[in-house]
């Protein structure tokens, strides 16, 4: 995992709630165990037509979806089935983070774990950004994970919650088992000490 940097990007407008892991990676094509080749078959369902072509009118196929690193999603985003293919799905498109005003805890989850942001802002702050994008396509939103900000289109910024253990392994670039492996001096010296009182017990 690479680490997750300050970042300014165009918005990729989906006004759409309750969209499921489903909707994000169909299940015919979680047969595979890789990631690569699942940005192909993001949102396939509405991204493409029956004979498998691009449709036009979809945000991903228009030149402002493709640029974007953001996702601003409906309410409710990433419901329904546990799959981990949906983030990864997500990240290897190239998105970084994903707006919305609430997504499903296990959908949460996953992307932590695979450095997609998932960032909640209120209401208000939904509508804002929609409507800036419906005024300007060419928008650009600033996602600063370290500070815990998002600064908006017009300049003002809102703060977004995330857990401190999700917040450090995304900046230092670490899954669970690299966290777990940063701590191996502190871990060798207490084994070391924890040995040490053992052999001194024996002793006495």
């Amino acid at each position: 995992m690479e680490k997750f940097t300050k970042f300014t990007s165009r918005l990729a407008p989906l006004p759409i709630d309750n969209i499921d892991t489903d909707q994000i990676i169909p299940a015919r094509f979680l047969k595979t165990v890789s990631k690569a080749g699942l940005d192909q078959n993001l949102f396939c369902d509405w991204r493409y037509d029956a004979e498998g072509n691009p449709k036009p009118d979809f945000i991903l196929n228009q030149p402002e979806g493709r640029a974007a690193q953001v996702l601003l999603a409906g309410d409710n985003f990433g419901c329904g089935s546990s799959r981990e293919h949906a983030p990864w799905a997500l990240t290897q498109y190239g998105f970084r983070a994903v707006i919305s005003t609430s997504y499903a805890d296990i959908f949460r989850g996953n992307s932590l774990k695979n450095s997609l942001l998932p960032i909640v802002v209120s209401p208000d702050a939904h509508k804002q950004l929609f409507a800036a994008i419906e005024k300007d396509p060419a928008a650009t939103v600033t996602v600063d994970l370290a500070a815990q900000t998002l600064t908006l289109p017009d300049g003002s910024s809102v703060k977004f919650p995330v857990d401190e253990f999700s917040k450090h392994c995304m900046l230092e670039g670490v899954d669970e088992l690299g966290y777990i492996l940063q701590q191996e001096p502190a871990i060798a010296a207490y084994e070391a000490a924890r040995v040490l009182t053992v052999d001194t017990r024996v002793v006495g």
